[in-house]
């Protein structure tokens, strides 16, 4: 008995907890719906309803002169929804219907597949039935376009279940012009170089966002249920595409030509401080070379005799010394402080400052700096101070690694040497846009730019906002010191012992500048005979009395290079930058033909038969004062041609090929056997070889159109 009531008792309890702990179930069910219903649905509704950021358009990046730099173009990601209504209605007629020819489209546009292969892809997903299947990343706009027009693609969203989400491209339509300083676009901004970094806030715009709702495995955006995004501005920048692409092919032929490790050719528009033109080649593992580091801008590098000038400026303004002062070169060889500074060409006796700085002396110029500020040494760092060597050049990209370094006297750095050596190019870091400035203030009477490369800032075609010039310094140095500067600037090209004179000097215009050979260890493992690499520079303006663009070469070359010199390897790059600068922008000799007589007189050249084709097409009357010969001259006034023979069919010589369209010209050029090699648009106005010369077969003729 006392068995049995034990297990009734056990049972009872067990029957009171389980109506116990219903009871608490439906308490706790009571309160959630009730009492904390509202706050519950609200938190379903956000795990299904969300809103995504829609990205707003990139701005683009153009030329002063109108060419795109750099700008996005849409891409898109192809999804399709194998469960739409209309793709799976009459069970799934309409799909199987066009599954096939789908499919064949599908395999012809992308390439990447068989027709079977979409075919299958297609109906194991319709099995499932997937809703978000990734058909495609990233296709072009022309791919999209096409794909529109697709069997069972072009009855639309409901009845295809294709899907299409669009997205951003960043491009550069040139490649490799200005790449670094044009900058790179990546997705974390913090990543960003060049103007791409600098402007971004501006560029970027402001992201709009669209209300999505997940259902059925997928975000599907809610109609009317979204903030438009603001695009970004477009940037107007400083550079002109043509003076960009002759800077690179210039500087990329030299490096390419004597093995060089890297280098930078800076085009700076002399009045305005504005960058016309900025090249930087990197040599990469391959032996090819790219804009892998903006190297004008950003790498800091002991300048050499290019520094020389800085020295000069100092010394004239103080008074110490004129052009026509004294100095006793000693022969090229001379010790300061126990260590030996010669001069890297054949050393001389007493000559002129003017003579000692068109020859590049190191021994003139650090005995000059000794002699005068060793005592006084924070009056030659005022100078550098003034001429803004010690101090970022302000220009609108980042570039931090591009600080320079100028020691100051009182500190530890400050040495028995330091002067003599700084004096001549060392001991001191500065990019070559620092040097730049400072011999744009000399050419620009005394006035420092600040140097820049956005001019304008525009909001759908309409500018916002104009970047103007800006003076740094009105008066870096007395007119007195500047007239002197410009005579010895002069004098290293136009002197007969000037560094530059046998490269630089041969010219249709007058050059001033200097050059500069430094001496650097390769790796940093020290200045030995065997580590021992030589960077080049030429900085300088043109034309001489009125400069318009100044102009800064600076390259580091290799064990391999065959020049070293300033004057034979950034000598010689100038030279040919600033000759395609001054040809087409500054020559007064335009090489075109004379004005008609009135605006009814035109004049054409080309081949007989096609010119008496556009005749009779245009039903004009004409006469030919020659049967013989295939070429013609056609001068057309008030509405009557005549033609007349030219010297195009000699069978000896260089034909004359001025005033032809480009097709004509090569014809006859190259059927003479001469290789062309061609230079603008329009019609030819001048040819490397004289007409008539003497023909070679594979010579070379550049003939220039305008």
């Amino acid at each position: 008995m006392d068995i049995r009531k034990d297990i009734l008792w056990r049972v009872y309890l067990c029957f009171l907890g389980i109506i116990g702990l219903g009871l608490c179930v439906l308490g706790r069910t009571f309160y959630l719906q009730n009492i904390q219903g509202k706050y519950w649905r609200s938190m379903g509704d956000s795990l299904h309803l969300k809103y995504m950021p829609i990205e707003a358009e990139r701005g683009s990046i153009y030329s002063e002169d109108g060419n795109i730099l750099s700008t996005s173009v849409p891409v898109f990601d192809v999804y399709v929804d194998f469960g739409a209504e209309g793709l799976r209605e009459k069970n799934g007629k309409r799909f199987k219907e066009n599954l096939d020819s789908l499919s064949i489209a599908l395999s012809h546009l992308f390439n990447d597949k068989t027709a079977a292969d979409y075919k299958r892809e297609f109906e194991q997903a319709y099995s499932i039935p997937e809703h978000y299947h990734l058909l495609k990343r990233k296709i072009s706009f022309d791919q999209y376009r096409q794909l529109r027009e697709f069997p069972l693609v072009r009855l639309g969203r409901n009845k295809s279940g294709f899907i299409y989400e669009s997205r951003d491209k960043r491009i550069n339509p040139y490649v490799l012009l200005a790449n670094r300083t044009i900058g790179l676009s990546r997705k974390d901004s913090t990543k960003n170089v060049g103007l791409e970094r600098s402007y971004d806030s501006l560029l970027k715009g402001t992201s709009g966002q669209r209300l999505m709702r997940y259902a059925a495995g997928a975000y599907l955006p809610v109609e009317g249920a979204e903030v438009d995004p603001v695009n970004g501005k477009d940037l107007i920048t400083t550079l002109d595409t043509y003076i960009q692409d002759k800077t690179e092919d210039e500087l990329m032929q030299m490096m390419v030509d004597n093995n060089s490790i890297h280098g930078t050719a800076i085009v700076m528009e002399t009045a305005t401080g504005k960058i016309k033109a900025i090249a930087n080649l990197g040599v990469q593992p391959d032996g090819t070379y790219t804009e892998d580091l903006n190297y004008g801008i950003g790498k800091a590098t002991e300048p050499g005799s290019i520094f020389k000038l800085a020295t000069l400026l100092s010394l004239l303004e103080d008074k110490y010394v004129t052009v026509d002062t004294k100095v006793d070169c000693e022969g090229g060889v001379k010790f300061f402080s126990g260590l030996r500074i010669k001069d890297s060409h054949l050393g001389t006796g007493v000559i002129s400052v003017q003579d000692a700085f068109a020859r590049s002396s190191n021994v003139a110029f650090a005995k000059l700096a000794t002699q005068y500020y060793q005592s006084q040494p924070m009056k030659w760092w005022a100078h550098l101070d003034k001429f803004r060597l010690n101090k970022m050049t302000g220009i609108d990209i980042t570039a931090a690694s591009g600080k320079p370094t100028i020691k100051k006297p009182g500190t530890s750095y400050w040495q028995g040497t330091t002067i003599p050596f700084m004096a001549h190019g060392y001991e001191e870091l500065v990019t070559p846009l620092h040097m730049l400035m400072l011999y744009n203030a000399v050419a620009n009477n005394g006035k420092m730019m600040k140097p820049y490369l956005v001019s304008a800032i525009k909001e759908h075609g309409v500018v916002v906002r104009n970047i103007d010039p800006v003076v740094l310094d009105p008066k870096i140095v007395s007119d007195e010191t500047l007239v002197q500067a410009k005579a010895c600037l002069r004098a290293v090209v136009d002197s007969a012992h000037g560094t530059a004179h046998k490269v630089v000097f041969d010219s249709a215009y007058s050059i001033s500048g200097k050059t500069g050979t430094a001496v650097t260890a390769l790796d940093n493992r020290g200045y030995n005979k065997g580590n021992k690499i030589y960077q080049a520079s030429f900085i300088g303006f043109f034309p001489s009395d009125h400069p318009q663009y100044t102009i800064a070469v600076v390259i580091q070359n290799s064990k391999a290079s065959k020049k070293i010199y300033g004057a034979d390897v950034s000598g010689t790059v100038f030279k040919k930058i600033s000759d395609h600068i001054y040809k087409k922008l500054l020559s007064k000799n335009e090489n075109t033909k004379s004005p008609a007589i009135d605006s009814s007189s035109y004049q054409y050249f080309g081949m007989k038969t096609d010119l008496l084709s556009i005749f009779n097409q245009m039903n004009l009357t004409y006469s030919d004062s020659s049967n013989a010969g295939q070429w013609r001259t056609a001068s057309m006034v008030s509405s009557k041609a005549g033609l007349k023979a030219v010297a195009a069919d000699q069978n000896s010589g260089v034909p004359d090929v001025k005033g032809m369209g480009l097709k004509d010209a090569v014809y006859l050029l190259e059927n003479k056997g001469l290789v062309t090699q061609v230079s603008g648009k329009g019609r030819v106005i001048s040819q490397s070889l004289n007409a008539g010369s003497k023909i070679i077969k594979g010579q070379k003729i550049v003939i220039v159109l305008n």
